[in-house]
């Protein structure tokens, strides 16, 4: 990627940011991590192509142009909510899935529906917010460098950094319940 394709995609992440609170890459990604989805199912869900549902993630691309679609997408945040949360089982979500698919209308997305019914975020939520942060400012192999540079002094540091930056949400859900008081 040269140097203008590398400004273009940083400049549609930030789009992303401003209107969707999240890169699109982040926010795919997620749901098909908590739905149990791949990019292909998750495009179908969505009514969008695969090839446009790459382009989005990968910042090629920078708006959902269809309302139909972003209101399937605030569905599938507030259905992964509730699947993280446990409120919903993997069936029922499969079977919410196909209605999602098909239903339209338009609608902006909705970052308040992060949270479990409770209304507090669960772990798995506040990990992966954690997580998707510190990735789209660095790599991990970036953020591994960096790890080391503060181990010696700043040891804790250091390791929240490994954990979060490039550790698996598993590993990462453990250290953030270890640390709770």
């Amino acid at each position: 990627m040269d140097a203008a394709q590398q400004e273009a995609t940083a400049r549609a992440r930030e789009l992303q940011r401003s209107w969707y609170g999240e890169p699109l890459g982040a926010l795919f990604r997620r749901l098909i991590d908590d739905l149990g989805l791949n990019q292909a199912r998750l495009a179908s869900v969505l009514g969008l192509s695969a090839p446009m549902l790459s382009q989005l993630m990968s910042g090629q691309r920078a708006k959902i142009g269809n309302p139909a679609v972003v209101q399937r997408v605030q569905a599938l945040q507030e259905l992964s909510s509730q699947v993280a949360d446990g409120s919903v089982s993997a069936a029922e979500a499969a079977e919410r899935m196909e209605e999602v698919k098909k239903s339209s209308g338009g609608s902006v997305l909705n970052s308040t529906q992060t949270t479990a019914s409770s209304g507090a975020p669960t772990v798995r939520r506040v990990v992966r917010e954690i997580q998707s942060l510190l990735r789209s400012v660095a790599g991990a192999g970036d953020i591994i460098d960096a790890a080391g540079t503060l181990a010696p002094t700043h040891p804790e540091l250091a390791e929240f950094l490994r954990v979060y930056g490039a550790g698996r949400t598993a590993e990462a859900v453990a250290h953030y319940e270890a640390h709770q008081s």
